[in-house]
């Protein structure tokens, strides 16, 4: 009789142990999940400061919400960079540095080829003012492509030329955000679909 309930002793906390170890388990698990989910969600968040400057604790947002609109503001950056210039060398050098913190080589090659064939150098020589002014910018998401269309005006002494620009690429998004890159997006297989003159405006010698 004693042995029995030596037995069944055991048994009940074999029985309690096993039990304890398969509620331990669950709740591990789902703590497990739950943190997971939540540090998931905080990748997908940005913290704003103060607009005073102060470092203080801000309320979450989630970076996807207004993904399009930091596309079209990367975009529209970036070609105002590359399209607006002065006959300064040094704002020029500034401009042009800015702008491929944006992209990936494909706008290395078009500066390169715009400094062999003088176009800076005809800036500079001619005292031309450079201002780009965006139409519209057609986005597709889902592909990550996008067409820029934009009208430039190029101001001389003589004379006022105004030109389309239409161009098109890809986005690719970035790990994190810097202060060149505030909105971790890379533009991609970036070219020039039209740039042409428009209307040319003579000056009279009393302008």
């Amino acid at each position: 009789m004693m042995i029995k309930n030596i037995e069944s002793k055991i048994r009940l906390a074999t029985l309690i142990s096993i039990g304890s170890f398969l509620l331990c388990a669950a709740v591990v698990a789902i703590v497990s999940f739950f943190a997971y989910g939540y540090v998931r969600d905080s990748r997908k968040s940005i913290y704003i400061l103060d607009p005073s400057g102060t470092p203080v604790r801000a309320k979450q947002t989630d970076v996807r919400l207004n993904r399009s609109v930091e596309y079209r503001a990367h975009i529209a950056r970036f070609h105002s960079l590359f399209f607006s210039l002065v006959p300064d060398d040094k704002f020029i050098e500034y401009q042009m540095k800015q702008a491929m913190y944006l992209i990936d080589e494909t706008g290395a090659l078009q500066y390169n080829n715009l400094k062999e064939k003088g176009f800076f150098t005809s800036i500079l020589s001619s005292s031309a003012v450079l201002t780009l002014h965006t139409d519209s910018i057609f986005l597709d998401e889902k592909r990550m492509y996008f067409r820029y269309y934009g009208t430039q005006k190029i101001d001389r002494r003589s004379s006022t030329i105004t030109r389309s620009l239409i161009t098109e690429g890809s986005l690719t998004d970035l790990e994190t955000r810097s202060e060149n890159n505030p909105h971790a997006v890379l533009i991609t297989r970036w070219k020039t679909l039209e740039n042409r003159d428009l209307l040319t405006t003579e000056k009279s010698a009393f302008q």
